[in-house]
């Protein structure tokens, strides 16, 4: 476990200097004067050499090299800078946001559990039934359908038109229907028919065979055996899709106007607001490498054989 935890630990840091020096190059390569930007100017309301004072002042005349160098020397102190829009510091103003993007998150993810795990078990275990059926064809449209498609149907029909539920901001559990229900039916296309496929696979096993023989039940078989044997593809496949979900957030709360970092972000990209871009990229890196970590160990909990091969045991 220590080896895996130290291996981990060299891999993140080479990945966050990575991640940290291509979107620091790209940010700053993005086309237009971050100046007039952020001062919310046009040339001709100030000054050549106001503008030239707040880019010294501000470090954008320094080669990007040593713009990104003089970053990585706060980063490494924990200091992520402020935003130059609000003057406030980085991580203040992404703490702020994070309550209300992890809720949409687990929200999403609540849904997709609820509906993803039925649908693709029963899928698997009346398999060509028209159960089987509906499912598929749910699941094609799910993937066909964008997530911010769904959102604005969603929003027409059971706000605007039934009036049942709030189609903006975050005030309560409430408000957080919409969104998860949203991105969470967008995502559970994916591991439906990702369970189901690997249902059937651990359902064809000879270790099931075997405990048919054994006289177990065919309950205990599937929700003992074959299910936590199918577990392992689906959960490698939720660390990979990490990053589509955190998308996915970011544009549904843009469409519901939900006030989470995904908003803050996109904001911060309209006016240009660099730290407050980087510490986004940097914290998501962060989480993205956890809940990575999570899947690897998991991985190894659900299936023993890994725990044999890295101990030299083959079988």
């Amino acid at each position: 476990m220590l080896r895996i935890l130290t291996r981990k630990f060299a891999e993140v840091l080479f990945f966050l200097l990575f991640i940290t020096f291509i979107s620091f190059l790209f940010i700053r390569l993005a086309p237009g004067d971050p100046v007039l930007t952020i001062l919310n100017v046009d040339e001709l309301s100030v000054s050549q050499e106001q503008v030239e004072a707040l880019r010294d002042e501000m470090g954008f005349n320094k080669p990007l090299l040593v713009q990104y160098g003089l970053w990585l020397v706060k980063f490494v102190q924990l200091d992520f800078g402020s935003s130059y829009i609000t003057g406030q510091p980085v991580m203040d103003v992404i703490l702020t946001g994070l309550p209300a993007t992890l809720e949409l998150a687990v929200g999403a993810l609540i849904v997709m559990l609820v509906v993803s795990i039925p649908l693709g078990s029963l899928s698997a275990l009346y398999r060509n039934s028209w159960i089987d059926q509906l499912s598929r064809i749910l699941s094609i449209l799910g993937a066909a359908v964008p997530s911010f498609w769904l959102g604005f149907i969603f929003i027409d029909l059971f706000g605007v038109r039934l009036n049942w539920l709030p189609i903006m901001g975050r005030d309560g559990w409430i408000t957080l229907v919409l969104p998860s229900l949203t991105l969470g039916l967008a995502i559970s296309s994916v591991y439906v028919r990702l369970l189901r496929s690997s249902l059937l696979d651990s359902l064809s096993q000879e270790f099931i065979r075997a405990a048919r023989a054994r006289g177990l039940s065919e309950r205990r078989i599937f929700f003992v055996h074959a299910f936590r044997h199918s577990l392992p593809p689906v959960i490698t496949f939720f660390g990979v899709s990490l990053g589509s979900l955190i998308g996915g957030v970011l544009v549904i709360e843009v469409l519901f106007a939900y006030p989470g970092v995904g908003k803050l972000v996109v904001d911060a990209i309209r006016q240009r607001d660099y730290p407050l871009i980087q510490g986004y990229i940097l914290m998501m890196a962060v989480i993205v490498f956890m809940v990575n970590t999570g899947v690897d160990l998991s991985y190894r909990y659900l299936n023993p054989e890994m725990k044999l091969k890295e101990r030299g045991i083959h079988g």
